[in-house]
């Protein structure tokens, strides 16, 4: 496949995802809001924060390192030996769901049953939820490495609704269930979401369709783990890369839910300020997930078709190498471009968005500097998404060794941080030490693209420099906003709100016509893929 083809099919990929985080957190967006007024945050805490936690553990450990490794490369490969390695993920995933289900259930501090009922229920779903969706790993793979975009739209969105659904008629119908609710929701959002894959391939191996794309994998029965004669069980050149990528896979989950391991494992919050941390993490991170996330997921796989990993500049396709920077330069211009919109707007607006959202329960107290730190974050968040996107993309087996070092000491750097930042300041130190985190972050993946790219014409990084008349307005829209934000809200009726709000469109609208009158070549990129 030309790399214009993979450009195009992962700009589709990219905002087909981008679509789907929009759905996936609007919903969790309105049922939180929803369930605020039928369950205790306590409640909403225990789910969000300490359950949720298990699951994503289990399911990034098992699943991780596998999808970085297999989808690495090209799509001609033997993939018999790929799909056996990807079954390994859930033998994975049954050991290390009854490894951390007993520490969950024996080791941490157990929420009072009159106000969060069922947690030993609750802690069973959501680690066989896990499992049931390792099940579909191969299935994903090989979806996510042909680029089948309108299979993943279809199957996450069913799932997310049906989840939406079940949790919202329980919680009306029988809110006393407690985590029986969560947990019948997960239950069904995994089941729905791995039979999506099953059926999709069920019909599609062996079609006219699969013959005329020559699909590497012709029954259905090849999906299945095979013994070949003759042949090893697996490709231990992907079985090696996978075990590097492990490594670094645990230390990043730490660095990606650290907080919830301190708030989890050292008890520094009660169940009800982790409800309103999770429900403000979850209103901060909106633009993020639904925008860099997929960003990040889709041009990895860009970015490992089209440069081959472990190869100097000097020694790849030059025309795939020019290709390569200019998306670099440009995806990291688009970011930081959002990233810059969502911290100096986020900071005037942040107490009026908490008060509108779940009323004065999080708009006082720490809830508006949460959030406000969290608009911040959301600015390191965009950098290091899309640097480490293309180093991880193109490092080679030792320099992933390497970095895991590097990730070994800062994840203890970052725990450290965090339990001392939490004491001192709450909540919001929690942000503070993600924010010093991704710094680090993004000074080693920059250090990587600059060396990377030394040899050659080519700088990418310098989309990290936005345009000095952009900069400047966006300097007099911080200054603007915050000065009416002094003077119109957020207690003063609802007209001093709407002059609030309309400040803050009127600043966004001349940033925006600048943005397009400076960024010439982005809107260009943007609107060609």
């Amino acid at each position: 496949m030309a790399a214009q083809d993979v450009l195009g099919q992962t700009a589709r990929l990219a905002s087909s995802s981008a679509l789907l985080q929009v759905l996936f957190r609007v919903v969790t967006f309105g049922l939180n809001a929803f369930t605020l007024r039928y369950l205790s945050r306590e409640l909403i805490g225990v789910v969000n924060v300490r359950l949720t936690l298990l699951y994503s553990t289990v399911v990034f450990l098992a699943r991780e390192a596998f999808r970085r490794a297999c989808l690495s490369g090209s799509t001609k490969r033997n993939w018999t030996k790929t799909i056996n390695l990807l079954w390994l993920t859930v033998p994975l995933g049954v050991f290390w769901s009854l490894i951390l289900g007993l520490v969950w259930l024996h080791l941490l501090e157990v929420p009072d049953p009159s106000v969060v009922p069922h947690y030993q229920a609750g802690v069973v779903a959501f680690g066989l939820s896990a499992i049931i969706e390792l099940l579909g790993e191969p299935f994903w793979v090989l979806a996510q490495a042909h680029l089948f975009v309108r299979l993943k739209v279809i199957a996450e969105s069913l799932s997310v609704v049906s989840k939406c659904i079940l949790t919202v008629t329980l919680v009306t119908l029988y809110p006393q269930w407690g985590l029986y609710i969560f947990s019948l929701a997960q239950l069904l959002y995994v089941s729905v979401l791995v039979m999506c894959y099953v059926i999709y391939f069920v019909m599609f191996l062996g079609s006219p369709e699969a013959t005329k794309k020559s699909f590497p994998v012709a029954r259905v029965k090849a999906l299945l783990p095979n013994f070949v004669e003759d042949e090893t069980f697996v490709n231990w050149k992907e079985a090696r890369l996978t075990w590097s990528f492990f490594k670094q896979s645990f230390l990043k989950q730490i660095l990606t839910e650290g907080e919830r391991y301190v708030m989890t494992f050292l008890n520094v919050l009660n169940f009800g300020d982790q409800g309103v941390y999770d429900i403000v993490n979850n209103l901060g991170s909106l633009v993020a997930r639904f925008i860099f996330l997929p960003i990040e997921e889709s041009f990895y796989v860009f970015f490992a078709k089209v440069l081959e990993r472990g190869k100097t500049v000097k020694d790849q396709k030059q025309d795939d190498v020019a290709m390569a920077a200019n998306v670099l330069e440009l995806l990291l211009k688009l970011v930081l471009l959002i990233g810059l919109t969502i911290t100096v707007f986020g900071y005037a607006y942040s107490q009026l968005a908490l008060d509108i959202y779940g009323g004065s329960m999080l708009s006082s107290g720490t809830g508006p500097a949460l959030l406000r730190c969290y608009s911040l974050y959301v600015l390191f968040l965009a950098i290091n998404g899309v640097t480490e996107c293309f180093t991880f993309a193109l490092m080679c087996k030792e320099e992933v060794d390497r970095y895991n070092f590097v990730m070994l000491a800062l994840s203890f750097i970052f725990l450290c941080i965090s339990y001392f930042l939490t004491h001192w300041y709450g909540s919001v130190g929690f942000i503070l030490a993600n924010c010093f985190n991704m710094g680090i972050r993004i000074a080693h993946s920059t250090h990587y693209i600059h060396d990377y790219f030394r040899d050659s014409t080519h700088r990418p990084l310098s989309g990290l420099l936005p345009s000095p008349a952009l900069l400047l307005l966006y300097i007099i829209s911080a200054g603007v906003t915050a000065f009416s934000e002094v003077w119109f809200c957020c207690d003063k009726g609802w007209m001093a709100r709407l002059l609030h709000i309309s400040t803050g469109a009127l600043c966004l609208a001349a940033t925006l016509v600048t943005m397009f009158c400076t960024e010439t070549e982005l809107v260009h990129f943007v609107r060609s893929q």
